[in-house]
């Protein structure tokens, strides 16, 4: 089942969605302790960063600052550790997309595209996720600021 498809009802859909979750989840389980992590050497991180000439992968944006090297056949896929399987992102995109599989992370960007657009209409739905969201973000912002005492 591919992104593009339709469901019969919203309890179907709600269904695929748990059961991509719970793959994504099973899948994590099933590789703890066995996913030998190594650090890219600087000559490797070079040659990542350039080959998309200093722009996140993910969004385009051109990386200023601080990035990630983000596997493109992750661990879970069969991801080796080598320069040609890494591409540079900023860390908000890598954290958002990670460990994601493809069609759970199609359905992400739809949904999010979706709602964004309901946000924007100011549709009864929309007005209630953006005051939601709204709410998650400075939840989110004080527990960063609470865990990390050393940022002002």
């Amino acid at each position: 089942m591919s992104a593009l498809d339709t469901f019969e009802s919203s309890a179907a859909f709600v269904e695929r969605l748990r059961s991509l979750r719970n793959r994504r989840r099973d899948r994590k389980l099933e590789l703890r302790g066995k996913v030998i992590r190594k650090p890219l050497s600087p000559a490797e991180r070079d040659e990542v960063f350039r080959k998309t000439g200093g722009r996140c992968h993910i969004c385009g944006g051109l990386i200023e600052g601080a990035w990630e090297a983000d596997r493109v056949f992750s661990h879970s896929l069969g991801g080796q550790h080598a320069a040609d399987n890494y591409l540079p992102a900023h860390p908000i995109c890598n954290n958002y997309r990670w460990f994601y599989g493809t069609e759970e992370f199609q359905w992400i960007l739809k949904l999010g595209v979706w709602l964004r657009t309901q946000i924007e209409s100011e549709t009864a739905l929309g007005r209630l996720a953006a005051k939601a969201f709204c709410s998650h973000e400075r939840a989110r912002a004080r527990r960063r600021i609470a865990g990390n005492p050393d940022t002002s």
